[in-house]
Order: C-alpha cells, then structure tokens, then sequence
C-alpha cells in the first residue's frame, strides 16, 4: 500500500488503467460469447511493475472506466470481479520477480482456466440465462487455442519492458 503515495506509481498505474479501457475497445469476436481480448496484458504489466494490489485496482478501473466510455451491454459487477482477480493472478506471479518463461506460463494457465474460462462463463450464464456447461466446454476449447497466443504476446511485452529496466526507474527513482 505505500507504493499508492509514490506519485510515479500512480500516474503509470493511471496510464496503464487508460491503455487497458482502450485495448478493451479492440476485441475479436468469435462468436455471441465468445471474443479474443487484449485487455488483460495490460492488467499483466500492471502486476508485474506494480503489485497484485495497484494491478488489482488498474482492472476494476479499467472495466468500470471502459463501461462508461463505451458500454457494450449492461454493467455486471462480476466482470469488475473477474478484472480485480486478473491483477492479483499476474501481481501474484509476475511482481518483483526476475523474467521466467516458467512464471509467465503459470500465470497466463491460472488466469485463462480460472478467470478466462471458468468465472467469466459463471457471469455470461448468469447475466444471459446461457447453459453453463455448454459454454463453459466453448469457452474452455476457445481459451485453449489462445492460451499460447497470449503466453507469446505477454512474453514479449514483459521481455520488451525488462530490457527497458522500467520497474527500477519508476520505484527507485
């Protein structure tokens, strides 16, 4: 919690909860339910410079925030659920944590089988009285496809900011 009075913490938190609403903007639908989202990359990156708790509240912001800016159906809090978790998922595996191949594809499995898969399809059958077990066997063989897609995207954007050294010139400076 001391980092929230660390004011470069904050404004790239601010920064990095602004590129997730825009990056939430471009989506690939697939299906009714079923999309390719970019989002949670940089929810990943926010856990990984900043901390399971400044990720967790990067993701509230930026599902509340991306809402507001441009709602695609009704506001659900599960989604601003599923976005908290998916900062603590990659703050858990990512923060203060030297680049690991192995740690990365722990923490993109964990969250695309426990949020991706499992507890957004929770929320889709709820909010749309869809059968669970169906979309979740959709959604799961989906999420699996992507599943490496996301591990090579996510590597790159966590190598690409490792050689930019940026975790010590926001924190120690």
């Amino acid at each position: 919690m001391l980092q929230l009075k660390n004011v470069r913490v904050l404004t790239l938190a601010t920064i990095l909860a602004a590129l997730a609403i825009v990056m939430g903007f471009f989506k690939l639908p697939i299906s009714q339910i079923l999309e390719l989202r970019f989002a949670s990359h940089v929810i990943a990156i926010a856990g990984s410079l900043l901390g399971p708790v400044v990720a967790m509240m990067v993701g509230v912001i930026s599902d509340i925030g991306g809402f507001f800016i441009k709602p695609t159906g009704p506001f659900f809090p599960g989604f601003t659920i599923s976005a908290a978790l998916t900062g603590l998922i990659y703050g858990y595996f990512l923060y203060k944590k030297p680049f690991s191949l192995k740690r990365i594809i722990m923490a993109q499995v964990v969250y695309t089988i426990a949020i991706s898969a499992l507890l957004n399809t929770i929320w889709l059958a709820t909010l749309y009285q869809l059968p669970f077990y169906e979309t979740f066997i959709a959604r799961l063989i989906t999420s699996a496809i992507q599943l490496p897609i996301h591990i090579i995207i996510l590597t790159l954007l966590l190598k690409g900011i490792e050689r930019l050294n940026l975790f010590q010139y926001i924190i120690e400076k």
